[in-house]
């Protein structure tokens, strides 16, 4: 294995001139804006950024494509990248000023500098291994003040695109500094006119310094040209899950691809498939199917010894089971969005189900499995302990002929009770598996927005109607007396539309419920079981206020779910 050197900028025009390309078994392009600010910003102060894995060769091996446009490659051989497609795929989009395309869309990677930064690093980087990358449908409200906000980014180097602070003349356009070596611009927007003004020494100072980003040296390991792509698909899994760098997921993905050559295609034709239907989901989730349709079991450590034929049947199958859940969650369970599932896994249940059926299902039985349905994605089936582990134990009652009554005997085991009990609402917030389902029983029970009469739901267009969590009782009311966790309570917790909790903004229920109920009348918080009760609504009955909406809550749920404990 050869070891070289080449500097971002290098590497970037690499990618460019299509002389750096991807191969099939890499998988996409996943990072958010924030972790390419946290990437720039070590860069910026010289801090160590990893290696980088090449193989050079002549072979004619499947490619996919970088999420940055590229050139048709001039040259016979190519340069595969094996590790450090997420940081090389930032860097160009950043340096070149062009927007990323993930899953069909592009989106810009817009990013401030700021030249009033601390000469110290003055933030610590907020690591969440458990953090999704794509973006929840129903936002928070924003509780932190402007001047919290601006003391914030103020102590930060780089940050995110927002409107008002590009409106600032010290916060300037990461890209648009790479885009030219003049920093007359810069100075003068920021009211720079003289040499002597202290501050044109040290501008210039650190926009040469960003722009030294381009000269950062990544040393590169090149693999031998000798080497075949079974094997280049093996360093790949083993460099990869020996510093957990990637899902299991994605070295399955490699393994598959290596196997079955041009796959990554179909594969991400029916992913597209499922999200043109709704549902915009991990391909990762659909090598699990896969492999369950292959094995019976979820798990990838036996996929490096399926044969091609049996993955290309299994692969026809899971899609045939992919198509029966996703229409029985969305015509059967009313679950018409991924952000409303505690896991993904239930899809893979399901589809193996409906196979297993032959996608024969009584009414009775089909009763009987949206009732598991709901319940378990209530209760988090999949999301509490060890899940593949759970999944395993689902699919296995399913392979020895089980069906819907199986599968709830299993969650009762699990969870106890099936019906939702107010005392298990305590002390759960907006990740909790029941506030997904709380929506679903909100939206059932004809719930709307406050001010403009609109029937809440993931889709509505326009910020202005883009569903939000509101807290009814608003943390800046509530901090003075109560803690955060306490604020962020589920019974605290509605849904409206942006511009209605715009308008609220940090009143009390007290002053603001008398209002909207004059107007509305109580069928909009009832529908949301909300009491309206006077004495509930001051800060002093908080904690009386929260007791009552969680058995109003309970109630709505469990009328939602269709049952109860008894009759399940």
């Amino acid at each position: 294995m050869a070891k070289a050197e080449a500097t971002v900028e290098e590497l970037v025009s690499m990618i460019e001139r299509g002389e750096l390309r991807l191969p099939e078994m890499q998988r996409r392009y996943v990072w958010r804006s924030t972790r390419v600010r946290d990437l720039l910003d070590s860069l910026y102060r010289g801090y160590p950024s990893g290696a980088i894995l090449l193989w050079e060769t002549d072979e004619a091996v499947p490619l996919q494509e970088f999420s940055v446009s590229q050139q048709k490659n001039p040259y016979q051989s190519t340069r595969l990248l094996l590790d450090g497609q997420q940081r090389l795929t930032s860097l160009s989009a950043v340096i070149r000023g062009e927007p990323v395309s993930v899953r069909g869309r592009k989106r810009p990677i817009d990013l401030l500098f700021n030249l009033e930064h601390p000469e110290e690093l003055a933030l610590v980087t907020e690591v969440d291994e458990d953090a999704n990358d794509d973006e929840d449908l129903i936002e928070d409200e924003t509780d932190s003040t402007e001047d919290e906000l601006q003391r914030r980014f103020d102590k930060m180097t780089f940050v995110v695109t927002t409107r008002k602070l590009e409106q600032l003349p010290h916060w300037v356009r990461v890209s648009d500094v790479f885009k030219t070596d003049e920093d007359a611009p810069f100075l003068e927007r920021a009211g720079i006119e003289k040499v002597s003004d202290p501050r044109f020494k040290k501008y210039s100072q650190r926009l040469a310094r960003l722009r030294g980003v381009r000269k950062y040296n990544y040393r590169m390991d090149v693999l031998e040209r000798s080497m075949s792509y079974d094997e280049v698909t093996e360093i790949f899994v083993r460099v990869n899950s020996l510093g957990a760098k990637l899902r299991s997921s994605d070295l399955a993905l490699a393994q598959i691809t290596a196997k079955w050559r041009n796959s990554l295609k179909t594969f991400q034709a029916f992913q597209q498939q499922c999200a043109q239907a709704g549902f915009d989901l991990d391909l990762g989730l659909y090598l699990k199917n896969l492999v369950a349709f292959a094995t019976g079991q979820s798990r990838f450590l036996t996929v490096g010894s399926l044969t091609l034929d049996t993955l290309q049947s299994a692969w026809k199958g899971s899609c045939q089971g992919m198509e029966f859940a996703l229409n029985f969650l969305k015509s059967n369970a009313g679950i018409d969005s991924p952000a409303l599932l505690s896991s993904p896994f239930l899809l893979v249940t399901l589809a193996y189900y409906g196979h297993k059926r032959d996608y024969h299902i009584a009414p009775e039985e089909s009763d009987r499995l949206r009732f598991w349905t709901l319940v378990a994605n209530a209760k988090g089936r999949y999301s509490r302990g060890s899940s593949e582990t759970l999944l395993d134990q689902d699919l296995t009652t399913l392979k020895q002929g089980g069906g819907a009554p199986e599968l709830i005997d299993r969650l009762r085991l699990q969870v106890g009770r099936l019906d939702v009990t107010a005392d298990e609402l305590e002390g759960r917030n907006q990740r909790s598996a029941l506030f997904k389902t709380m929506f679903l029983a909100f939206r059932t029970a004809g719930a709307k927005d406050w001010r403009s009469n609109l029937a809440i739901a993931l889709d509505h267009s326009g910020s202005q109607h883009r569903l939000q969590f509101h807290h009814i009782f608003p943390k800046a009311v509530l901090k003075k007396h109560y803690t955060s966790r306490e604020a962020d309570d589920i019974a605290n917790l509605a849904f409206i539309g942006g511009k209605t909790n715009r308008a609220i903004s940090d009143k009390p229920p007290a002053n603001y419920f008398p209002v909207l109920i004059e107007k509305t009348g109580t069928a909009p918080f009832a529908a949301q079981s909300i009491p309206t009760d006077g004495a509930l609504l001051d800060i002093e009955g908080y904690k009386a206020f929260l007791t009552r909406r969680r058995e109003m809550i309970a109630g709505r749920l469990n009328e939602f779910l269709g049952g109860n404990e008894s009759n399940a």
